[in-house]
């Protein structure tokens, strides 16, 4: 009875030690925190147009090859995309200071009509993803949009 008590204590102990992430946020960076984490405040520290594109490029990425255990984006990433996109100078700067592989990532589209076409898709995807975001995103289409 007691090696049967301790071989489920035993297990129970190591199988709670196994993390699991509903969410991928781009990976770990230094210090422990995520690709994301990093990207985000650099840019916002700083407002390059290079770390613009750095965090447009992790958002593609975020958002066409979900991880985690949900297989989705992160709630707020697919609106936080979206607006980037929709930016009045967003295919400018990275038509200007994208590198070569950040281009690669987006092929050989035209830009400007790309980053309109899927900012507007990313808006909506958030909206489908996370029911609860249209209060913040049906205001937030129609003030880009001009209606």
């Amino acid at each position: 009875m007691k090696k049967i008590l301790l071989t489920l204590v035993v297990s129970a102990l190591f199988s709670s030690c196994a993390t699991m992430t509903l969410y991928d946020w781009g990976g770990t960076g230094m210090r422990s925190a995520s690709a994301y984490e990093q990207l985000t405040y650099n840019h916002y520290d700083k407002q390059t147009p290079e770390s613009f594109c750095s965090l447009l490029c992790l958002y593609e990425k975020m958002v066409t090859r979900p991880g985690g255990s949900r297989k989705m984006p992160p709630p707020g990433i697919c609106a936080e995309y979206g607006y980037m996109l929709l930016l009045p100078q967003a295919a400018e700067t990275f038509l200007n200071h994208a590198s070569s592989a950040q281009r690669a990532q987006f092929k050989d589209r035209d830009i400007a009509s790309y980053f309109h076409g899927r900012g507007t898709e990313m808006l909506e995807k958030e909206i489908a993803l996370y029911p609860e975001s249209v209060v913040f995103i049906r205001p937030l289409l129609k003030k880009l949009s001009g209606k």
